[in-house]
């Protein structure tokens, strides 16, 4: 992954909002493998859920200090920057938020990730505009691409938090701050959700989940909001302007003004920014305005560096490559790091350099000295504890005692006290979650992660419950407060249409499962008729869900990757390595049913999924009988489930090995089960059928494709190509069993490899061009014999190229990709 020259690296700066990360993720997506840098675990968490619904959850990886999801086919990394793998090679590279490359505590892990890490055929580097300059003299070579916001960002003025408008953000710079704010919202507004970097991920989503539901409407957090945090946020409100940044107490810069104030609007609507104070020190000055809203930061005049492969021979060694000044003009030497400042001390001590006597040992000193400050207690506490762990790291087996850590564990499984306690816990559950996923640290390492996991998730869903109870107001006796009535008393009424209404107030229709508010029911009346109206639904939600799970056939379909129900979308098909077995995820309106309703109606789509694959496409359902046929032999499952994966048909190479391993038992069962294994393809004929080829389409997302079988398409055609089953040859694609009929004629004609003649009317009859013939003999492994002008065209056998190099089966290979890799195979 490091130091590829002819790679091609490209700089994507501007401002927030302007799709840098999503480009990143496309581009990455459409390479065979890659690598994006995040400086926020939340921020790496979000983009790897996202990935895995796209790619599925075998391919892609989640990398961060105290989490490590690596499946073994792992092919798409998201990770903190501290935590990309620099070792590995792979196509696509990218860094998000490069400018971080001048924060002093964390900078040099981003200048670093700049210099050195790159992809084997793109590398990206995103970030704001203000690292132009320092770019253009570091990496020379990279074509700086500048994106303008999608939206409008403006000055609002100072808003009290009474005055606040709804979908807020309201930004503070300490825990203390961030809980003043929302414990005042409480009383002022209702209740907000809470978001801090210190968040587990779990606790965060559950707080952002509240607030884009709208069971909140405002939003306290930190500046962790400003690294790309995708929220729906209207209006961010600076509650200072002044942070503690490690060091010292100061104003924001402009640049971190214009990050944070930048969550502000999402895609193409607009978004607003302001102060709670319209004078002091927590007010926008004229020139912080103006280059708020005019995107305009200032340039950066270097980036902090530190050596990114420090020398490992020694402790004395090791400290001095990491003191090392750099010796270019843009960059600077990073502020002494928590890391460096723990080894001095380590260094210090007798028992260490005693321990440290081999460049392994350095090493494995330099990895306990990562370990990060997690709980925030100072250096001296910190010390104490990674002396302690390098102390059991360096003796014995050099593990860390199985007791020890499971003491530790055990002393933080509560989950009473206050919100700060449990906070405090997951904070230390982190430290621990660190060091569970080095592999080489513990004697059961897995466990460990297992139990910190579980541990952190337990922890997270205590400190959401009690964020929500401390910040939230849920203020269950309104309705009784304003019509004086029970509200479960009220009569809810829904017509024949689905139309809702409450005391003659139309609220809204339910279409479905789902509940679409009227738009005249936004008034504070309306509002509190509607949640009364929302309970009301109950028991026709409980109908509704009784009539999904005895639907008749006709009542269901399928559009696209969505099954529907009456016209109503019900459930998601998420892809799965097996195209005819999709993972069925209802819908979330569909979450007020409980476990029992919910099970019968999954049981029911998936029967109706089943039975349609049955009828619409029964050699694929042979075919994945076949695959999970224990009698069949691990060869024929294997290759049987290569072409379910392929749905139904695929080039031979693709599968080569596996096909020259066939015995003749093999391959009476395969012809059996109706695969035709031809000289080119692997295929069911049965599945080239018009109404099977449709139906293979839809359930491949596939898109047009020939109509009515056709024997012959126009390169350019629709469905000219190997996926839809057809076998591009210059300006002609053949159906593929149509060329293997050629095939074994052509094979029929010859004796031995005498040159000879084929009888030219069977291609003539499918519409064959002289041209399209012969680059399919070739691609046969015949060659064609120069004759005297006017003869027919003689042929003499030379046998197909032979494989490179067997390769095993794939252990999940997506249908896209299988494809993507064997463009190389047809001719143009």
């Amino acid at each position: 992954m490091m130091r590829s020259p002819n790679s091609p690296v490209t700089a994507v700066l501007g401002p927030t909002n302007t799709g840098k990360t999503h480009l990143a993720i496309e581009r990455m997506a459409a390479h065979s493998s890659g690598i994006i840098g995040f400086p926020l675990r939340l921020l790496a968490r979000e983009v790897y859920d996202r990935l895995v619904a796209i790619k599925g959850p075998k391919e892609v990886a989640l990398v961060t200090g105290e989490e490590r999801i690596v499946p073994p086919g792992a092919r798409w990394f998201l990770c903190t920057a501290e935590s990309m793998p620099l070792d590995r090679e792979v196509s696509f590279v990218a860094l998000d938020e490069g400018q971080l490359g001048a924060d002093p505590e964390r900078g040099h892990v981003f200048t670093d990730r700049i210099l050195r890490a790159r992809g084997r055929d793109e590398t990206m580097i995103l970030g704001s505009d203000s690292l132009r300059p320092v770019l253009r003299k570091l990496v020379p070579e990279a074509e700086i691409v500048t994106r303008p916001r999608f939206s409008t960002l403006s000055y609002a003025g100072a808003k009290k938090l009474s005055r606040l408008p709804k979908r807020s953000a309201i930004v503070a710079f300490s825990a203390e701050e961030v809980y003043a704010v929302a414990e005042a919202l409480r009383r002022l507004r209702g209740g907000a959700a809470v978001v801090m970097g210190a968040l587990s991920p779990r606790t965060r989503n559950a707080q952002v989940a509240m607030f884009q539901a709208g069971e909140v409407d405002y939003l306290v957090a930190t500046d962790a909001i400003g690294m790309g945090l995708n929220l729906d946020v209207h209006h961010v409100a600076f509650a200072s302007l002044n942070k503690f940044d490690g060091r010292r107490q100061r104003r924001l810069t402009v640049a971190e003004m214009a990050q944070i104030a930048g969550r502000a609007g999402r895609h193409q609507r607009d978004g607003t920014f302001g102060a709670l104070v319209e004078e002091g020190p927590g007010a926008f000055t004229p020139e912080e305005i103006a280059a708020i809203e005019g995107h305009r930061v200032p340039p950066l005049e270097h980036l902090y560096w530190r050596e990114g492969e420090p020398e490992l021979t020694s402790i004395d060694a090791l400290i001095a490559s990491l003191e090392r000044k750099p010796d270019h003009m843009m960059l600077r030497a990073a502020p002494e790091a928590t890391d460096l400042m723990v080894l001095k001390r380590l260094a210090a001590e007798d028992w260490v350099r005693d321990r440290v006597r081999s460049p392994r040992a350095v090493a494995r000193l330099w990895a306990a000295c990562g370990l990060p400050d997690f709980r925030k207690l100072g250096l001296d506490p910190h010390t104490r504890f990674v002396s302690r762990v390098f102390r059991h790291l360096s003796e014995a087996r050099g593990h860390i005692p199985h007791t020890w850590f499971a003491d530790e564990i055990a002393r933080l499984d509560r989950v009473d006290g206050d919100v700060e306690s449990i906070a405090g816990r997951i904070a230390a559950a982190r430290s621990w979650a660190y060091i569970a996923h080095r592999a080489d640290w513990l004697d059961d390492p897995a466990h460990w992660a297992d139990r910190t996991r579980a541990l952190e998730e337990k922890l997270s869903d205590a400190l959401h419950a009690s964020l929500t109870q401390r910040f939230v107001d849920k203020r269950t006796t309104v309705l009784l407060r304003q019509i004086g009535a029970d509200a479960s008393h009220l009569p809810v009424v829904i017509g024949a249409e689905g139309e809702v209404t409450v005391e003659d107030h139309p609220l809204g229709q339910l279409r479905g499962f789902h509940f679409e508010v009227s738009p005249d029911a936004r008034a504070v009346d309306k509002r509190m008729l509607l949640a009364a109206a929302e309970k009301g639904l109950a028991p026709e939600l409980r109908r509704r869900a009784a009539a999904l799970a005895d639907a008749p056939d006709d009542a269901l379909s399928r559009v696209g990757a969505e099954v529907h129900w009456q016209g109503s979308r019900v459930a998601h098909l998420d892809a799965t390595a097996n195209p005819l077995r999709p993972a069925i995820r209802l819908c979330r309106t569909l979450d007020v049913l409980n476990p029992r309703e919910r099970n019968a109606a999954l049981a029911r789509i998936a029967a109706w999924l089943d039975a349609r694959i049955v009828a619409d496409l029964p050699d694929l359902a042979t075919l994945d009988a076949l695959s999970r046929d224990a009698a069949a032999g691990s060869r024929v499952r294997a290759l049987a489930g290569l072409l379910v994966q392929a749905g139904g048909l695929m080039p031979r190479r693709a599968a080569g090995a596996l096909v020259e391993a066939l015995d003749p038992d093999d391959r009476k069962r395969l012809r059996k089960a109706g695969i035709v294994i031809g000289t080119l393809d692997l295929f069911m004929p049965g599945l080239l059928k018009p109404r099977a080829a449709a139906a293979r389409r839809a359930l491949l997302n596939l898109g047009d494709g020939a109509t009515e079988g056709a024997s012959v398409l126009h390169r350019t055609a629709p469905g000219a190509s190997l996926d839809h089953g057809y076998r591009p040859l210059g300006q002609q694609a053949v159906r593929i069993d149509l060329a293997e009929r050629i095939a074994r004629a052509a094979h029929d004609a010859r004796k031995g490899r005498t040159p000879f003649t084929p009888d030219p009317a069977l291609a003539t009859s499918m519409g064959l061009t002289p041209d399209t013939l012969a680059r399919l003999m070739a691609q046969l492994g015949f060659q064609g014999l120069r004759g005297r002008e006017g003869q027919p065209q003689r042929w003499v056998w030379k046998g197909l190229t032979p494989l490179a190099k067997p390769k095993p089966p794939p252990r999940d290979t997506s249908m896209g990709h299988a494809f993507a890799k064997l463009v190389a195979l047809t001719d143009d």
